[in-house]
């Protein structure tokens, strides 16, 4: 793939995630490739390639729209980094050397000051929360499971799931990486599996309630009768 090509992809997966390119919005080659400041082959390179990273969907008249998430698509993102990053704790629990681990307690510390600062640092907290998932990941060294996790992880509706944490969110974060951190101190894979699996689970609660909310402010009768979108979502398990 050319710097071009690299350059649009970069730009245009930036817009999706940052949420400037909407769910279901229409993708308009030659307006990217203005905003872009490539020609169009690099542009639909680009889209190639975020089509296969499931950025991208493609209508039956072959026209490109960011792709829409539905309940189900939703569930199977949490499910899948639930199941993966457990996995990844519970290896990393038992590789993890004294190094790794003082890296990642001081990751959690620099989290927990960005979160506990006067006006509460979101990026910084981002930046942070990024960090330690990295490093549990790498800790855990299985090639195999990092690129796997890359696909997931960066996926929109998982990336941007913190929009919706409140200040008491993203304390409990802190906390629950506290106690990960404890199992991982413990050579415990049990307990750092089930620890990251419950972690995610939260989350994933936080950004289903969330969605409820914007429902019912959408349409006042929800609010009555609560939406049961994801009837078939297990009761227990996961996290990151």
């Amino acid at each position: 793939m050319s710097s071009a090509s690299d350059r649009a992809y970069e730009a245009i997966r930036t817009m999706i995630l940052s949420g400037e390119l909407t769910s279901g919005t229409q993708i308009r080659e030659e307006a990217l490739a203005t905003r872009c400041g490539v020609s169009r082959t690099p542009v639909r390179d680009a889209l190639r390639r975020l089509e296969t990273e499931l950025f991208i969907r493609r209508s039956d008249t072959q026209r490109s729209f960011v792709a829409d998430w539905s309940p189900d698509d939703i569930e199977q993102a949490f499910e899948l980094r639930g199941m993966l990053e457990s996995h990844a704790a519970h290896r990393a629990a038992e590789r993890i050397d004294a190094a790794q681990l003082a890296q990642l307690k001081a990751t959690n510390l620099a989290l927990h000051r960005a979160v506990t600062a006067a006006n509460p640092d979101v990026q910084g907290f981002l930046a942070y929360n990024r960090r330690l998932h990295d490093g549990v990941i790498a800790a855990a060294r299985s090639p195999r499971l990092t690129s796997m996790l890359s696909r997931i992880v960066e996926q929109p509706i998982v990336w941007r799931t913190v929009e919706n944490f409140g200040f008491n969110d993203l304390l409990r974060s802190h906390r629950e990486h506290e106690e990960l951190l404890a199992a991982l101190e413990r050579h415990d894979s049990v307990w750092a599996g089930s620890v990251m699996a419950s972690h995610i689970r939260r989350a994933f609660h936080t950004y289903v309630d969330a969605d409820r909310r914007t429902a019912a402010a959408a349409c006042p009768v929800a609010a009555i009768s609560p939406l049961n979108l994801y009837p078939n979502m297990a009761e227990v398990v996961h996290d990151s």
